[in-house]
């Protein structure tokens, strides 16, 4: 108790603010970096997974074999269900194959990939589900063909539910980078866990936190007004 409250004198402030000035800047650059690259490459393999997972369902508008999609879903399921810091021991192989090495910033972003897209597959899957089936009918009865029905009505008319969720796939990513800090991943999660926990300065940890926090309402506010400019029905 006596070494937390010894964290918040006032040199130890000071010495917090100084590091803050120096090296956060930069940290704070390689958490934005890391954030944007690897929910860009998660939606890459994540989206036309979860148009997949829609479009090849046996009511979708172009059933897939039931083997194939429940392998898929198994899969997906099994990403998903194995935790963050495991994830990354479990995928050095690819890492190094990848990047070259399996510890810095850089490194950091295949694992952030490999956890996040199947996270992204359903959150697309679950924008796609909700498109009013009446709309998809509509086409249908026009004559409209599956990829015109998926990329020319779902995908137009789910917009404002996938930007959202897209928002609520960079601030969980966001969170997975101060994780992969634990391994030697760069960024605010290396700062507060490197230096705010291992070497006792709280102070550095609650900064970095606050930062964190800070950085995850822009995207959420950025994120949930292009969601709501792209919202045909609060246009009407």
């Amino acid at each position: 108790m006596n070494q937390f409250a010894n964290a918040f004198t006032g040199e130890k402030l000071q010495e917090a603010w100084e590091i803050f000035l120096r090296d956060f800047p930069f940290a704070l650059w390689e958490t934005v970096y890391v954030t944007v690259l690897a929910t860009f490459f998660a939606i890459v393999i994540g989206l036309p997974l979860g148009m997949l997972l829609v479009a090849g369902d046996e009511h979708g508008v172009r059933p897939m074999p039931r083997l194939l999609m429940r392998a898929i879903n198994v899969i997906i399921n099994l990403l998903r269900s194995v935790p963050f810091l495991i994830l990354i021991v479990m995928v050095i192989p690819l890492t190094r194959l990848i990047v070259g090495t399996s510890v810095g910033t850089t490194a950091s972003v295949v694992p952030l990939v490999v956890a996040a897209f199947p996270f992204v597959a359903r959150l697309v899957e679950g924008s796609l589900r909700g498109v009013n089936p009446n709309i998809i009918e509509t086409a249908q009865s026009m004559g409209a063909k599956p990829g015109q029905i998926l990329f020319h009505v779902m995908l137009p008319e789910s917009v404002p539910a996938l930007i959202s969720n897209f928002t609520l796939a960079i601030t969980t990513i966001m969170g997975y980078t101060a994780m992969s800090g634990a391994i030697g991943g760069g960024g605010l999660g290396k700062i507060a866990i490197m230096i705010g926990y291992n070497r006792y300065k709280y102070a550095v940890l609650y900064l970095a936190v606050i930062v964190l926090v800070i950085l995850v309402q822009v995207f959420q506010t950025v994120g949930s007004r292009l969601a709501a400019m792209s919202d045909k029905r609060l246009k009407r």
